[in-house]
């Protein structure tokens, strides 16, 4: 599949490249599983030779072994003796950076954790004694969030203050998603829907589903649900790694929320316990929910709701993982009907999701969300708030048109415009049909 957008991410890389020239620059890059950092980072953003090191779950040895044939093969350089230590690598690596330029690409640099966790502190120390007389640009990748933002933003932690330049990877945009459907012929208000819950923008995914020519609800079903897909362990594979021992609660919290159980206290009445640390931790450190209050609300009221971010763990959470013995039992064709059964359900709340997106791209709106009122009454889909031009944009959003009622929506506003006194106020109805126009038109 062709590399699509990340114009901005790679300006960085650009900037952060050039600015080598004058002194070693370091980069971080971050991103979850599949989102495309070892793509953008071995994109050709410079003329110099790229070292990639992969941290592999290997001995330290056997990792320097490995690393010292990239180097002899990428650099040209023969090497003598035995190199048993990443610190005696990375200081020969600064040693050959202080006349001549390259970059060098360590990928899932969290892993050092699990090999040798001193090497951080090794590279610290050889960083800050040969940063401003070397020439090298020095990129970091890793998938997992709260190791990654252990390393660089802890204080306590060696190589905190020492990234140049941060780059937190996200997924592709929605208008990508139209680019790969429209290149496949594959196009149609229904399909983008469809594609976008399923992918969410993630590179991986995209670049799965153009291979296996699946574009449609079905066919990405199909290939989503049959023995030995990649997908049937992706939230396992991504998660567990992340959660350690507690990852039993953590992805009941997760099942729950992608189950519409989406306040903290309807989660702890079904799991009978505290769950606030858990919460904070899914938010703050891994970056896997994020806590949504009604437009308007104020700073410190106690009325939210929680959502997961990714697309794809939402459908995983929501159907193979509840569904996880039918998994076992290889029962497909069982857990297809349940997919199917539900889907209209399922995906009208990623509609408003899909629509929220592409009011976005208009950047015209200070603010962006939703709104209810206690006990989950009067609940509106989408409010667009503009604060320098005094407007605001309510929204109804759903599948079908014939279900859009703009007198009720004038109706659940009432207490939501009596916030915003003297603003100019739009309202739209936004069906699927509504995909392909101008929202604003």
């Amino acid at each position: 599949m062709k590399f699509y957008n990340r114009v901005d991410e790679l300006d960085i890389l650009k900037r952060a490249n050039f600015l080598a020239n004058k002194h070693s620059i370091f980069t971080m890059v971050i991103g979850r599983r599949r989102v495309g950092k070892t793509t953008l980072v071995l994109q050709d953003f410079s003329k110099e030779e790229v070292l990639y090191f992969f941290i592999s779950k290997k001995n330290e040895a056997l990792l320097c072994e490995e690393f010292i044939e990239e180097i002899k093969d990428k650099l040209k350089i023969p090497i003598f003796g035995q190199i048993n230590s990443f610190e005696e690598l990375f200081s020969y690596i600064l040693e050959i950076a202080k006349t001549r330029k390259f970059t060098l690409i360590i990928d899932e640099f969290q892993e050092f954790y699990k090999i040798n966790s001193s090497i951080y502190s090794t590279m610290q120390k050889l960083w800050d004694l040969n940063k401003n007389k070397t020439n090298l640009h020095l990129i970091t990748c890793g998938s997992i969030y709260s190791l990654m933002k252990k390393i660089f933003e802890d204080k306590k932690e060696p190589l905190f203050g020492r990234v140049d330049f941060k780059i937190d990877l996200k997924p592709l945009h929605v208008n990508v998603l139209k680019d790969v459907l429209n290149e496949n012929n594959a196009y149609s208000n229904q399909n983008l829907l469809d594609f976008y819950m399923l992918t969410g923008g993630i590179a991986k995914y995209i670049e799965l589903f153009v291979l296996y020519e699946s574009f449609n609800k079905d066919n990405m079903i199909n290939e989503i649900l049959k023995s030995n897909s990649i997908f049937l362990d992706e939230g396992r594979a991504r998660l567990v790694e992340e959660f350690g021992k507690d990852y039993t609660t953590y992805f009941s919290i997760l099942s729950l929320i992608a189950t519409s159980k989406t306040s903290k206290s309807e989660i702890e009445s079904i799991l009978n316990k505290n769950i606030s640390g858990y919460l904070h931790r899914l938010e703050v450190d891994y970056s896997i929910i994020k806590s949504i209050k009604p437009i308007g609300a104020k700073v410190n009221s106690k009325v939210q709701k929680y959502e997961i971010v990714d697309n794809f763990l939402v459908f995983w959470f929501r159907f193979i993982y509840k569904n996880q013995s039918l998994v076992e039992l290889e029962n497909f064709e069982k857990l297809k009907f349940i997919v199917k059964r539900d889907w209209s359900t399922f995906s009208g709340k990623f509609l408003e999701k899909l629509f929220i997106e592409l009011i976005k791209q208009e950047k015209k709106y200070t603010l962006i969300g939703s709104y209810w009122e206690r006990g989950n009454q009067n609940e509106i889909d989408i409010v667009a708030v503009d604060e320098l031009n005094k407007e605001i944009l309510i929204c109804e959003v759903k599948l079908s048109k014939k279900r859009l009622d703009y007198n009720a929506l004038v109706l659940k506003s009432k207490k939501l415009i009596e916030k915003y006194k003297n603003y100019t106020v739009e309202y739209k109805l936004l069906s699927i049909e509504d995909l392909s126009g101008d929202i604003n038109e």
